[in-house]
């Protein structure tokens, strides 16, 4: 899997709800819901509160974050 194919399959669900978990270090997980705001070519936005956050295609790629897209 690359990050072309990652970028595609987040640009479908630009402007959609989304959680993001963050898989960090010593077991720590963060969790963000929040709106896909923009895709750039190595990182995708999420907003939250008022709050952005980027993150990368090549931490989906390698699973420190999971993305579930909310249903319509």
């Amino acid at each position: 899997m690359n990050s072309n194919i990652i970028r595609r399959e987040i640009e479908k669900h630009l402007n959609e709800e989304a959680t993001i978990k963050v898989y960090g270090m010593r077991n720590k997980v963060s969790t963000y819901d929040g709106v896909i705001k923009a895709i750039f070519p190595n990182i995708f936005t999420v907003s939250w509160d008022n709050l952005e956050k980027s993150f990368s295609y090549a931490d989906v790629i390698t699973g420190n974050i999971k993305i579930k897209y909310k249903e319509i």
